[in-house]
């Protein structure tokens, strides 16, 4: 099966005919009572993306339910709130989880590809490179990559926190047509769906269309993304040039044949580097460059480096290529970027002119605190 280049989806319809599609499904939409794996509730999405495969379209498949999965092997009676236990439970049920989609899809004659990310994967450009070959030799070969975050050995300090998240940087590295988030939500509401008064939300075009809009609902007992996670989820996607369709497991099937159900949301912005992307809307910071006056005009409208001297603070400990907040003198966030230094190497740099730096300290020490290439601009999209 030839690679495939991602074409730009402006109607829903057109889902129908898209090459490649992500679709990612949640750990609630997976489970059943006590958060047991639900056999039948996969079966049902499989054969739905089994139908799709056989019209000839590319689906890579991102799913939660690994730590859900190993609750009940485990006797747990609720999703563990620790990290160790987390990773306890994703490693058994990640082995169940696998099983049942490797049965599943076999049924259908297709195999699968067990495909385990990081937020690593994703902003360190080897690994990155790997990744992207990874899946998309899988893709080519006709396999179903079945993707999920690395729980067994992810910390607080890596996690994406919930797969929504990861399933738009997904979109965005093997360069889809489409994402589609399934949960047990069927659509995007004006307010809680069980609310009397509120409606449906049909298509997005921009985020004026959300103003006023209540999601501040939490996720269930089993997952971790609640809706506020999910249009966090769809502004990676969609502003990275990804139209995105929510709605409910049981409404896939009519969502990939591009039928009015759930949330169209529309592409809004350009593809743009996997790195830029992670930036802007996953990163977690390590620490924070306060920047004068004069840097700050010269990151945003000129969009050069950031230089030493235009630095006049530093706050929190982080390490070389760790990403960092760049503030103004008045506190606003103004970029995020991946500093080239460790933090304890940055106060004597401050206030200090590459050609002084490099007569004093020698010429490792002229180079940008952070390189224009590893920096992306927040403040307008804030």
């Amino acid at each position: 099966m030839p690679t495939v280049t991602a074409t730009v989806l402006t109607e829903r319809q057109q889902l129908a005919s898209a090459s490649r599609v992500v679709v990612k499904i949640g750990s609630s939409s997976l489970t059943g009572p006590g958060g047991r794996l639900a056999p039948e509730r996969l079966n049902a999405l499989v054969d739905v993306l089994a139908e799709r495969r056989a019209a000839g379209g590319q689906v890579v498949l991102v799913s939660s339910g690994a730590i859900a999965a190993g609750i009940g092997p485990l006797g747990l009676a609720t999703r563990p709130r620790d990290l160790a236990t987390q990773q306890a439970a994703a490693s058994v049920g990640q082995g169940l989880l696998v099983a049942h989609y490797t049965a599943a899809f076999a049924r259908h004659g297709l195999q699968v590809g067990q495909v385990l990310l990081t937020a690593d994967d994703t902003v360190r450009r080897v690994h990155y490179r790997n990744a992207h070959r990874a899946l998309t030799r899988l893709l080519d070969l006709g396999i179903v990559p079945v993707i999920n975050e690395n729980d067994a050995v992810a910390t607080d300090e890596i996690r994406f926190g919930d797969n929504d998240r990861l399933a738009a940087l997904v979109s965005h590295l093997v360069h889809a047509d489409a994402l589609l988030l399934l949960s047990d939500v069927d659509s995007l509401y004006t307010g809680p769906p069980s609310r009397d008064g509120s409606r449906r939300i049909a298509s997005v075009v921009d985020a004026r269309d959300l103003e006023g809009i209540d999601v501040a609902s939490r996720g269930s007992a089993v997952g971790t993304g609640g809706m506020v996670t999910k249009l966090e989820s769809v502004a990676i996607a969609s502003q990275s040039g990804v139209p995105v369709v929510l709605t409910s497991a049981a409404q896939a099937a009519q969502a990939l044949a591009g039928q009015d159900v759930g949330t169209f949301f529309t592409a809004t912005g350009r593809r743009t580097s996997i790195r830029r992307l992670w930036l802007a809307h996953a990163a977690n910071t390590r620490g924070r460059l306060v920047l004068d006056a004069g840097a700050v005009r010269a990151v945003l409208e000129r969009g050069t480096s950031l230089l030493p001297a235009g630095v006049t603070g530093v706050e929190g400990t982080f390490e070389a290529g760790d990403p960092v907040e760049l503030v103004g003198p008045d506190g606003i966030l103004v970029a995020r970027g991946l500093v080239a230094y460790d933090a304890e190497e940055v106060p004597p740099l401050l206030g200090r002119s590459t050609s002084e730096l490099r007569a004093s300290l020698g010429p490792g020490y002229d180079r940008e605190l952070v390189h224009r290439d590893d920096l992306v601009l927040v403040r307008e999209r804030r």
